[in-house]
């Protein structure tokens, strides 16, 4: 599995793509380089234009505040419980603390309705502003600000205006462009061309800041405001941590990274969650597997609910619960959807920009929100039934839904699709897609049951039999689940036959299943979705291993009984996090470089779900109990539908 770039340059102009550190106002996201740069920032949301695309091209925009002869800082971390980012830096001449944040403030929407928010507004708002702080800690620093956003994807520079008669604040704009930027400082900036530049020497004990509105809401005017707002916003994030369960446990901070992260990758006005901040970051150094995740994918949603429940986060559970709901009223359910529950979703190239370390083309959109993917009715019939669970309770009107996708499962499991994995190759028989059509009779079967509609359980319990018998028979060989029905080769996703409960763990194929792909499909532990040679996935090119399937394994080997072998890989795979806890969607397992965008919600979901295994295991193990029942509610040992 070759990963790497046959003529790489001797050093990348671009940072690995584990070392950025994310922010979030979840309405929008910022990435920010080691060097102190921002380097991906798009508006006036998630899947805006970007204003900062350096990720993505060196010359698309970029926005740095450091020390201006030190390019690599001491340390970084987030304060803990926090979305905000430390920056620690050591010069020759002093220290300087750096501290960016994504504000979050009291709701703002006063005077009149706001045009995004369909979901209940809480007590607090995204106030669109990005804020920097800095503060000198030891002797003196020089430091340096440089300002330089180009708009709609590096395509358009901006023109700055000074505001008042200081240099402590200018607004940058676009001819027929809907944003503007307002920068405030306490600092003195100048232009150069597009870019705002300042530098200044902050000596022990001085402070400064700098702030960029993005909105009508003004930013601070003083570091004393900048102050203020940097707290509250810090204790927006402990007290929304606060409202989690988390074990008291040595990888509880996983857990609570993973939370802030998926929490961060939320749209608050809809309730929607992102696959990932980034657009086309490779899934292979110099590769073309390069797509755009910042859409809600239908697939995600069971998991993203068994992770909110699981963790105590009910509000959160409910808003992505009812995203997903309005967005399966339509005839048709689709694999995705944009944030405001947008069902088109036109894939583009951008072909000006070089691409992350030359990694093209750069794509905007995604082709696959029109593919037949046959899993969509399982997941969303799943995340129905976790959610009725949840609140031992189905809505009357929830039901021509349920009857509609049931209904769609069995009028097409027979068919090819394109798969779990969305592959731009033939349609296939793939097992995955059956296994989840068999969720989709199941669970419909038990949400019968539920309005005592005992006829129609009947009905779709002989159907979801029907299903797994023709899976049984033509998607198993040698007691070992194959990636569809016209092959031999493995899929990782056969590790959730297991989760979803489409047969019990102690079954002997399910064990010889995990084992084989355990064996046979990892690469130095490391589990890839398949092997590119045996799969028509529509590309010719290796890609890394996917974390996801990996904490997939851990759960699996856990679910058969195979606890040292799961706690010893979810050790790994913990060891492999980025330097801030962050997970991209795939590893090259030789280097430990992450690949694909970044951060990964899937990826932090499945982390989550594979640590509550090991640790719920553990602690039955330290009771000398048995295992507790699969089916057990949210906030029991384990949720088996997922």
């Amino acid at each position: 599995m070759p990963l790497e770039h046959p003529d790489p340059p001797l050093v990348s102009p671009f940072p690995p793509i584990a070392e950025y550190a994310f922010l979030s106002d979840c309405e929008t996201c910022a990435l920010v380089a080691p060097s102190g740069a921002v380097e991906w920032m798009c508006l006036p949301r998630f899947d805006g234009p970007s204003v900062f695309g350096a990720l993505l091209d060196r010359d698309a925009g970029t926005f740095r505040l450091g020390p201006a002869d030190t390019m690599v800082p001491a340390a970084r971390r987030y304060l803990p419980g926090t979305n905000v980012l430390e920056t620690s830096w050591g010069t020759r001449q002093g220290w300087l603390i750096v501290r960016d944040v994504l504000l979050v403030g009291p709701w703002h929407d006063t005077d009149e309705r706001s045009s995004t928010h369909r979901r209940a507004p809480t007590d607090h708002d995204a106030e669109h502003v990005l804020l920097r702080t800095m503060r000198c800690v030891n002797g003196s620093v020089e430091m340096q600000l440089e300002c330089d956003p180009i708009f709609d994807y590096g395509r358009r520079y901006a023109k700055w205006e000074y505001v008042g008669s200081g240099y402590n604040e200018a607004v940058a704009s676009v001819d027929g462009w809907p944003a503007k930027l307002t920068l405030t400082t306490d600092l003195r900036v100048g232009f150069e061309g597009s870019r705002v530049r300042a530098v200044s020497t902050l000596k022990a004990g001085e402070t400064a800041f700098v702030a960029l509105a993005f909105s009508e809401h003004p930013g601070p005017k003083t570091y004393d405001e900048a102050y203020k707002r940097l707290v509250r916003t810090a204790d927006f994030w402990h007290a929304w941590l606060a409202h989690g369960t988390f074990p008291d446990h040595p990888w509880r901070q996983y857990l609570q990274r993973s939370a802030l992260t998926l929490k961060g990758l939320s749209y608050a006005p809809t309730g929607a969650m992102i696959a990932a901040a980034t657009t086309s970051l490779p899934e292979a150094p110099g590769g073309v597997r390069n797509w755009d995740y910042r859409y809600s994918w239908v697939r995600d949603s069971t998991f993203m609910l068994w992770g909110l429940h699981s963790l105590g986060f009910e509000w959160e559970a409910n808003d992505y619960f009812y995203f997903m709901q309005d967005a399966a009223q339509a005839d048709d359910l689709q694999v995705m959807y944009g944030i405001q529950g947008e069902r088109e979703l036109p894939e583009e190239t951008l072909d000006h920009l070089s691409g992350y370390d030359n990694a093209r083309p750069v794509r905007i959109g995604n082709g696959a929100y029109n593919q037949h993917q046959h899993d969509v009715w399982g997941t969303m019939l799943d995340s129905i039934f976790l959610h009725a669970k949840s609140r031992d309770h189905l809505p009357e009107r929830r039901w021509p839904l349920i009857e509609r996708l049931v209904g769609a499962a069995i009028a097409h499991w027979q068919e090819p699709d394109r798969g779990i994995w969305e592959v731009r190759g033939e349609p296939r028989h793939f097992l995955s897609s059956k296994v989840m059509c068999w969720v989709a009779c199941d669970r419909g079967a038990r949400l019968a049951r539920l309005r005592e509609q005992h006829e129609r359980a009947d009905a779709w319990q002989l159907k979801a039999d029907e299903i797994k018998a023709d899976i049984l028979e033509r998607g198993c060989r040698d007691g070992v689940f194959t990636q569809h029905y016209d092959t031999d080769a493995l899929d990782a996703s056969a590790l959730l036959i297991p989760l979803v409960r489409f047969l019990p763990a102690d079954d002997d194929r399910v064990r010889k299943t995990v084992m084989a792909i355990a064996d046979t499909l990892t690469v130095d532990g490391l589990v890839m979705r398949y092997k590119v040679e045996e799969t028509d996935d529509g590309f010719s090119d290796d890609e890394g291993t996917f974390t996801i399937c990996s904490f997939w394994l851990v759960s699996a080997l856990s679910e058969i009984g195979e606890h040292s072998l799961a706690r010893d890989l979810c050790q790994k795979l913990l060891g492999y996090a980025s330097p801030l806890h962050l997970y991209a969607e795939e590893i090259d397992p030789r280097s430990g470089r992450h690949l694909g965008n970044f951060p990964q919600a899937f990826t932090h979901l499945a982390l989550i779900n594979a640590v509550m295994h090991v640790i719920r295991a553990d602690e039955r193990i330290a009771a000398g109990m048995q295992p507790l029942a699969a089916t057990e509610g949210p906030k029991g040992d384990l949720i088996g539908e997922i």
